[in-house]
């Protein structure tokens, strides 16, 4: 059988962290403020998205459709533009900072 090496590539991401969802969102330039009341019409404040996300989770839209991504999971965005969260092991054993 054939082996295979991943080719290298940079990309870019943000740890979650709960307290960060301004920066993610203007990472991800993605914000949904419905799905999580039963009412999808009604008006959030800042304050209550953040507490909902906190406590419920952020959804990450990627191409395989919207993913759950939890405090400490990092959000990656690929080569092709799109997003994805990564479970922290994952991501270290993967990926090394570059200057």
């Amino acid at each position: 059988m054939k082996k295979y090496r991943k080719r290298p590539v940079v990309v870019e991401a943000i740890r979650w962290t709960g307290d960060n969802l301004r920066d993610v969102i203007d990472f991800t330039g993605v914000i949904d403020f419905t799905g999580w009341h039963e009412s999808a019409s009604r008006k959030w404040t800042w304050e209550e998205y953040e507490h909902i996300v906190r406590e419920k989770g952020l959804k990450i839209f990627t191409l395989e459709g919207p993913l759950m991504a939890t405090v400490g999971d990092w959000i990656i965005k690929g080569v092709q533009g799109e997003f994805y969260p990564c479970k922290p092991d994952i991501f270290l054993a993967s990926y090394e900072p570059i200057d």
